[in-house]
């Protein structure tokens, strides 16, 4: 759907001028949100509960689920404190390039997520000096405990981050509050759409707006952003630098796959691994997928969805090896995406063939890989839009298409390589 914008002019540079980093006035009451705020109040005792269930499930991280409480063993650092927020690992991975920026500019940084996976993963990926810490529950103790102590001169939400509670209390302490990298999909505009008072509450209390193209400021516009607080600066993720790699790895993987064509499926979602595996059934027996899950937890499910269908697999988080006889190896393992880009010429980006609205091509494009996707890419559309038109991406819509064009690439070096060009 593409949304028609009143006329605005984004500043010329991407960074927005001072006066409007002051916050707005607040907007308008909200019977939804006074809603929201009042049954939180009434629940928060049940946090704590809440995150013990979750602990029992493996779903948190034992030594430190009471940080979404609002409580932190961590001091808050000396001088004007930058907080940025990247719920899960995407987000988190595209900031990344801007903490060193601002690691190298000596400001001090705290960095939150919401998943223990972007935790565990980004800890190790952060420049050094920022600060790792889980968000707190959007319930009235945490919230306050949490900016009481760290007390941020500014606070920057990554991509579609909206806690009502939060951004109420980020507003009401004076706080400059920065939406970066705005992501809204057609299917939230809409209900944001039918909730315009609630909409305008939340987003009208942001000082800045950076989003990656004009429809996306449109959004924003319509949903009640002053447009010029709004800035059109690209995407994040379009800044970004190759992934690591194990170049040890990469070369035992290498000697392990010789002769043999290799075709990644990456950040795959609940029904598009049967269209790898079937478009696999229609290719010779010397092409090997491999299979990186966007959710490794679900590797059991999926190996054992693989092997009802006869296809041998190997895993890498079992250290079983790949041999003449295995189609797939299932990558499910975290931090090693950039392994599987540099081993593979070929990758299928998921979350196109369902409706997920696709994954980042950015990264494939970085590190030489041939792009296929399916055509639900609306989170990343004016992308894939300039790959396809340039002859850097391939739409394939089930299994057949798939198979086509795997075996018309694999046999194809040079249009293979023009493609590769073309993306990067």
């Amino acid at each position: 759907m593409t949304v028609t914008s009143p006329p605005f002019a984004p500043p010329a540079r991407p960074d927005l001028p001072p006066a409007l980093m002051t916050p707005p006035a607040a907007p308008g009451p909200s019977l939804l949100l006074w809603a929201y705020l009042g049954v939180t109040r009434a629940v928060a005792a049940l946090g704590p509960w809440v995150l013990r269930r979750r602990l029992a499930a493996g779903k948190e991280d034992a030594a430190r689920w009471r940080e979404k409480l609002g409580e932190t063993a961590l001091a808050r650092p000396a001088g004007r404190l930058i907080w940025l927020h990247a719920v899960s690992v995407g987000e988190g991975l595209s900031v990344l390039p801007l903490l060193a920026r601002l690691v190298a500019a000596e400001r001090p940084v705290l960095l939150t997520c919401t998943t223990v996976t972007a935790a565990r993963l980004l800890a190790g990926r952060v420049p050094a000096g920022v600060i790792v810490q889980f968000l707190p529950l959007d319930l009235a103790p945490g919230v306050r405990r949490f900016l009481d102590h760290w007390r941020p001169d500014v606070a920057v939400m990554v991509e579609s981050e909206f806690w009502p509670r939060l951004i109420v209390q980020i507003h009401r302490r004076g706080i400059p509050l920065v939406l970066a990298n705005a992501r809204i999909s057609d299917g939230s505009f809409a209900r944001w759409r039918r909730l315009r008072g609630l909409a305008r509450g939340l987003i009208g209390r942001f000082t800045a707006f950076t989003a990656p193209d004009a429809e996306v400021a449109g959004k924003l516009i319509a949903l009640g952003a002053e447009p010029a607080r709004v800035a059109v600066t690209g995407s994040l993720k379009g800044g970004a630098e190759p992934l690591p790699v194990d170049v040890a790895a990469l070369a035992s993987l290498r000697a392990a796959v010789a002769g043999r064509d290799c075709l990644l499926a990456a950040s795959t979602h609940p029904g598009e691994e049967e269209v790898m595996a079937e478009a696999l059934q229609h290719l010779p027996a010397r092409v090997l997928l491999v299979l990186a899950p966007r959710h490794p937890q679900r590797a059991g499910e999926i190996r054992a969805g693989l092997e009802a269908r006869g296809l041998a697999v190997a895993q890498r988080s079992a250290g079983e090896a790949i041999g003449p006889e295995t189609r797939v190896y299932l990558a499910d393992t975290l931090g090693e995406m950039g392994l599987w880009f540099e081993l593979c010429p070929l990758a299928f980006i998921g979350g196109s063939l369902v409706a997920v609205g696709g994954h980042n091509a950015y990264e494939p494009a970085l590190h030489g890989a041939a792009i296929l996707h399916g055509p639900q890419v609306r989170n990343f559309a004016d992308l894939y839009d300039r790959l396809d038109a340039a002859g850097a991406a391939v739409t394939v819509r089930d299994a057949g298409d798939l198979a086509a064009e795997v075996a018309r690439l694999q046999g194809d070096g040079a249009a293979r390589a023009a493609m590769i060009g073309a993306a990067r």
